[in-house]
C-alpha cells in the first residue's frame, strides 16, 4: 500500500494539504510545523478528548464508540481488576506478563482489549513510584513531565495469566538527551518481574506490501539513531545501530486472533484490498523487523529517510526494551514488540517532506485506534499461548 492525497480523501474524507482540518483539531490548537511538533501531535492525539471530537466531526474517522465486544473464546477472556487498592507511589505489583503501550490513542485501543470497562485515561491508576527521581532528568515540557508522572496501568487476567497493561508517559523521543525511557524500563521490569515483556502500539509501514492495520510480530528491533542519539552511548559504548533479539512468538492463538479482527476490521480503511494480516519478523532477517529512528521518519516512495531494507515497520521507542534486557543478562524475561501499521508508505510526488508528514500524521489520527485493536488481539493471543 501506498497512500497519496487521494487515499486520505478516500478513506477520511478530506484532502489535508488542500484542506486542513480547523485548529481545534490539532492537540496544540494550531497544526504542527516541525517534527518535533509532529511527534508531539501523534503521542497525545486524543480521539476521545475535545480535539478528536473536532477531528472526527470534519473527517470521516470513526472514534471507539464504535467498537464491537470481542467474541473470546471461552475461558480466555481479558477479566480486569475490579479496583486497584494500591498507591500510586508503590511499586507495580508483581504478574506473568508486562504489556506497556505508548500514545493516548494506543492507550484507548489497549484498553477496550485488554481491560474493557477500565479506560487507560480516566480509570487506571497512575504510577509516580521514583518519578521525583526519573524526572529530574527529564526535559521540561515532556509527556511525563506534564502528566506529573511516569504512567499508569491496570491489571488484567488472560486465563490463569495475570498482566500489567502499563500505558506509559516516558518515552525515549520526548524525554531528552539522558534518555530516562531506560531508567523507567528497567524500573518496571524489576518490579514486575514477567515471564514476558510485550512492547505495542503503531508504527509507520516499511515498503508497499503492508496495508493499515497489519500486525508484525518481532523479536528484534535495532536503532537507527542518526539525529538527537547518534553520539548518545552505554558505558563507552554506542547503540546508535545497536541491534537486540529475543525469543520467538508463540502462534498458537494467532489464526484465532485473525478471527478476531473481523469484530472491528470495518473501521479499518475502506480501500484496504484484504483482512488484516499478522506478519513475523524473521528470526535472523534483520529488514523484517522493528526499526527504531531517534527522529520523526517515516517510509516515502522517494526513500527520503533511508528507511528501505532497515525493517519492516519504524517507531521511536522498542529498542529501548531490548537494551535493556541485554544489560539483564541471564536474569532477563523474553520480550516481543507487537506493533501494527497505522500509516503506510507515503507517496512522494512533488509533495514537500512536511506536507508529506501531514498525510502521515492525519492517516495516524483517523485509524492508529483501530489499528491499534488489531495488535493489542495479538497481545492477547502472545499471553494466552504462555
Amino acid at each position: 500500500m501506498r497512500a497519496d492525497r487521494n487515499w486520505v480523501q478516500r478513506n477520511l474524507g478530506f484532502d489535508p494539504i488542500s484542506e486542513p482540518p480547523p485548529r481545534a483539531s490539532f492537540v496544540r490548537g494550531e497544526a504542527p510545523q516541525t517534527p518535533e511538533d509532529f511527534q508531539r501531535e501523534i503521542i497525545d492525539f486524543d480521539s476521545e478528548a475535545p480535539e478528536g471530537r473536532e477531528f472526527l466531526a470534519f473527517s470521516t474517522a470513526t472514534g471507539l464508540s464504535r467498537f464491537t465486544d470481542i467474541p473470546w473464546p471461552k475461558a480466555l477472556a481479558p477479566v480486569p481488576a475490579s479496583k486497584l487498592t494500591r498507591k500510586s507511589s508503590a511499586a507495580l505489583p508483581r504478574a506473568d506478563v508486562l504489556v506497556v503501550t505508548w500514545t493516548v490513542d494506543e492507550g484507548h485501543a489497549l484498553s477496550r482489549v485488554l481491560t474493557p470497562g477500565k479506560d487507560s485515561r480516566n480509570d487506571y491508576l497512575s504510577y509516580t513510584h521514583n518519578y521525583a527521581k526519573i524526572s529530574a532528568d527529564m526535559r521540561n515540557f515532556c509527556p511525563a513531565k506534564e502528566a506529573k508522572r511516569l504512567g499508569a496501568y491496570w491489571t488484567t487476567k488472560i486465563g490463569s495469566k495475570l498482566v500489567v497493561v502499563f500505558k506509559s508517559d516516558s518515552h525515549m523521543s520526548q524525554d531528552g538527551p539522558k534518555m530516562p525511557n531506560i531508567e523507567v524500563w528497567r524500573q518496571i521490569i524489576d518490579e514486575v518481574r514477567p515471564k514476558l515483556v510485550i512492547t505495542t502500539g503503531t508504527a509507520g509501514g516499511i515498503g508497499t506490501d503492508v496495508e493499515v492495520g497489519d500486525v508484525l510480530v518481532s523479536s528484534i528491533v535495532t536503532f537507527d539513531c542518526t539525529a538527537k542519539f547518534k553520539n548518545f552511548k552505554v558505558g563507552n559504548e554506542s547503540i546508535a545501530h545497536d541491534r537486540y533479539s529475543s525469543a520467538s512468538a508463540n502462534t498458537k492463538f494467532f489464526a484465532k486472533a485473525k478471527e478476531l479482527f473481523k469484530a472491528n476490521a470495518g473501521q479499518l480503511p475502506k480501500t484496504n484490498t484484504r483482512p488484516p494480516k499478522i506478519v513475523r519478523a524473521g528470526p535472523k532477517s534483520v529488514n523484517t523487523g522493528v526499526l527504531t529512528t531517534d527522529f520523526f521518519g517515516f517510509d516515502t516512495s522517494s526513500n527520503y529517510y533511508k528507511l528501505k531494507d532497515l525493517g519492516r515497520v519504524s517507531e521511536m521507542g522498542d529498542a529501548v526494551l531490548g537494551l535493556v534486557v541485554k544489560e539483564m543478562g541471564g536474569s532477563a524475561p523474553p520480550w516481543l514488540a507487537i506493533r501494527n501499521v497505522s500509516d503506510p508508505q507515503i507517496a512522494s510526488g512533488n509533495l514537500s517532506i512536511r506536507d508529506q508528514a501531514k498525510l502521515a500524521a492525519t492517516i495516524y489520527k483517523g485509524y492508529g485506534r483501530w489499528s491499534s485493536v488489531c495488535s493489542a488481539i495479538v497481545c492477547w493471543a502472545s499471553i494466552a499461548a504462555l
